[in-house]
């Protein structure tokens, strides 16, 4: 009976809030399965400038901080981690954050309409995707209603990134729930890298208009500061069946700040960014979406050799999707960090944070999230402990984070990593980790009903979903052009997202359980190689299974396969070459396997970016996306309807002074 009250359940039946807010969540385990969802450098970190010029055996040397919360080589990086720098993402031609990370070759990306995105790592990608976490300059960005990202609303000056740290596989010891097959660690250029005046402006076939402005100075020698605004308008998908505009513009104006304080042994950082924007991912009427947010952080270098941290930051949120229904989301963060040495050969890095938020919805009558205000807040404390052996070409890292949330209680995230360098640029590493996808409101506290007197889905005692990670890699320099690196996973999951019948009439209500387990396994390599001293290549191959079942007493509607969907093959290839007479050409191609359900067809597609320096001021961009069809499908979610994404062309002038 179930199922016949699933296939009346869509988003035009329901409040127009399905197709916007959580539809593709609820759809997607609800329909059947043949319904189609930090900051100032670190010490020894380079400009974009100095980036784009430095040697192969320079870059590999980069200096991480994503996987330990410290300053390493990466090289030496006990993890499956990529480093995409802002000249990567300058000559990719991205127009976007998502855009950026397909370069990322161990991340799934998909874009689903004209302002949404499906984007994960090791699989379970949806435009809702709960298993990713994501930062930008240690501000978490993340929403308590479903887990996930509104990648609409994350945004910056692209110019302004000095670089994007992706690491697939968990990293909750040190970043807590959420992390569970990946972290994403956006960093932007500290204020004194940003001297002067940027000024770009532009236009296309699907970015109708774009442009952004920067300004950068010094208040004192040691006080640097920059101001930047952007604001864009991007044009329509079109649909999949009938081939007519989806009517899916995107709208979106931002501005903000920073500034940056530095001493001898002290650095301070404060910055913040105000935006409002307009997407219309169901092509009706378009969501009004407003925020803006403050951090402040403060680092203290001690003459042994340690360093204490303080971080803080407020975010504000609104959603209004224009049919009654309103997120509001207040969010303060308190993150402290201490690291020093213990001896010669031992690091240790502590810290303890807090997390507190306001979350606040305006409901419907038949669609609502109970309490409609809800007090959320987030205690933790890791520790991580790091011993060097054998004049540091062994090292090994144990660690564990304790969080309590206001749903389970106190969860546990251990990690133990191995890494072996036997010569200079040959690493052998392997590493073993629990990370756990906290319960959030849509599990709990989340509300259906068919009419006032019969509910449809009426919460339940959804716990935290768990994965036991086992990674093995090994990361390389062949020669002097030519870096590649391997990664090996296999993932135990346990406690994952079911539907459950219920026992009163019609089997109504359904809950949300943990009924599915199982297991996903894979590989992920990556490579550079400079050609010649103007010519680069870097790319990848990345191939993952996964096989879920439903564990014994559950009763799942959909049969362990809401969250399978995701390709069991993806390639990309990017060329950099500078020419003769100050000319770039650069390319992007990239494969990605067929989805199985929905179904979504593989593709091959190529971007190509030229750039013409006219003066050392002046650059002229021609760039074309998604050049080898007139358009295709990447993500099907349950709702809206399926979309394609179009061959597009544009152009802009950029001015550097």
């Amino acid at each position: 009976m179930v199922k016949r009250y699933r296939r009346s359940f869509t988003a035009e039946t329901c409040p127009r809030v399905m197709g916007r807010v959580i539809a593709g969540a609820i759809l997607g385990l609800l329909a059947p399965v043949s319904n189609p969802a930090l900051a100032l450098p670190q010490s020894g970190s380079q400009s974009t400038d100095k980036l784009k010029q430095l040697s192969l055996d320079e870059l590999f040397d980069l200096e991480v901080t994503s996987v330990s919360r410290r300053p390493e080589r990466l090289n030496a990086a006990a993890s499956a981690i990529q480093v995409i720098s802002a000249d990567d993402i300058r000559r990719a031609g991205a127009a976007s954050i998502p855009e950026a990370l397909r370069l990322a070759t161990n991340l799934q990306v998909a874009q689903a309409n004209a302002s949404q995105w499906a984007v994960s790592a090791r699989g379970f990608n949806n435009v809702l995707a709960n298993k990713l976490l994501v930062l930008i300059d240690g501000r978490t960005v993340y929403t308590p209603l479903y887990a996930g990202v509104f990648w609409d609303a994350q945004d910056t000056l692209l110019e302004d990134i000095d670089r994007i740290e992706v690491i697939s596989g968990p990293g909750g010891t040190l970043w807590g729930a959420n992390a569970v097959n990946g972290v994403i660690n956006i960093s932007t250029k500290s204020a004194r890298e940003t001297q002067g005046t940027f000024a770009e402006v532009g236009t296309g076939t699907e970015q109708s208009m774009f442009g952004a402005a920067r300004f950068g100075g010094t208040i004192t020698p040691n006080v640097a500061y920059r101001v930047y605004g952007k604001a864009f308008d991007r044009d329509n998908t079109v649909l999949a069946v009938g081939g007519r505009d989806a009517r899916d513009t995107w709208r979106a104006r931002q501005g903000g700040f920073r500034t940056d304080w530095e001493s001898e042994q002290q650095s301070a950082t404060l910055q913040g960014d105000i935006y409002r924007l307009h997407p219309n991912p169901d092509g009706t009427s378009a969501v009004q979406s407003d925020g803006y947010n403050f951090l402040g952080r403060w680092r203290y270098r001690f003459d042994a050799g340690s360093e204490l941290q303080i971080q803080m930051y407020y975010d504000r949120t609104r959603r209004d999707f224009q049919n009654g229904f309103i997120e509001n989301l207040h969010t303060f963060d308190f993150d402290s960090q201490h690291r020093f040495q213990l001896g010669r050969r031992q690091e240790i890095v502590w810290g303890l944070g807090l997390r507190s938020m306001e979350h606040q919805t305006q409901n419907l009558p038949l669609f609502a999230f109970v309490p409609a205000q809800k007090d959320l807040n987030l205690y933790s404390g890791f520790l991580q402990d790091e011993l060097s052996l054998w004049d540091n070409k062994v090292r090994v890292t144990a660690g564990i984070k304790l969080e309590h949330n206001d749903y389970t209680g106190t969860e546990w995230q251990p990690n133990a990593r191995f890494a072996w360098t036997p010569i200079e640029q040959q690493t052998l590493w392997a590493a073993a980790s629990r990370a756990v996808r906290t319960p959030v409101r849509f599990d709990r506290d989340f509300r259906l009903s068919l009419t006032p007197t019969i509910p449809f889905i009426a919460g339940g005692d959804f716990q935290s979903e768990t994965v036991h990670a086992y990674e093995l890699g090994w990361r390389s320099q062949w020669v002097a052009r030519m870096s590649t690196s391997l990664a090996t996973f296999y993932n135990e999951y346990d406690g994952l997202r079911s539907v459950e019948p219920g026992n009163g009439f019609l089997n109504l209500p359904v809950t949300f359980g943990n009924g599915v387990g199982g297991e996903s396994y894979g590989a992920e390599f990556s490579a550079t190689y400079t050609v010649t001293d103007a010519w680069r290549l870097r790319g990848g191959y990345t191939w993952m299974r996964k096989h879920l079942r439903v564990k014994p007493g559950s009763r799942d509607t959909n049969n362990g396969s809401a969250e399978a969907n995701d390709p069991d093959h993806q390639v990309l290839l990017q060329s950099i070459l500078t020419l003769p007479h100050d000319i770039q050409m650069d390319g992007v191609v990239r494969y990605v396997d067929t989805l199985s359900t929905p179904h979504v067809d593989s593709y091959v597609e190529m971007d190509i970016h030229l750039a013409w320096h006219l003066t050392a001021e002046l650059e002229l961009t021609l760039v074309g996306q998604n050049l080898l069809d007139g358009e295709h499908a990447e993500f099907v979610p349950s709702s809206p309807s399926a979309r394609n994404i179009e061959r597009s062309v544009y152009g802009k002038i950029t001015w550097r002074l």
